[in-house]
């Protein structure tokens, strides 16, 4: 999935269902100057949402185990 973010920002984007995000980076994919902050714009934001997933991974296993003692 990385490599899709660096190789094409604006699918991935798409993919993971950020249709306004995806516009602005097929955008600003389109111009050589825009398609490096594009591609790290893609990354960075894949990796906070497997973060944020973990997160709340995290936190639930933490609640059931709360509940259940």
């Amino acid at each position: 999935m990385i490599l899709l973010a660096i190789i094409f920002p604006g699918i991935s984007f798409l993919v993971r269902g950020k249709i306004l995000s995806a516009i602005l980076a097929i955008i600003l994919q389109l111009t050589v100057i825009g398609w490096l902050p594009v591609a790290i714009w893609a990354v960075v934001s894949l990796s906070n949402a497997r973060s944020e997933k973990r997160m709340k991974d995290m936190e639930r296993r933490i609640l059931q185990t709360k509940y259940n003692n």
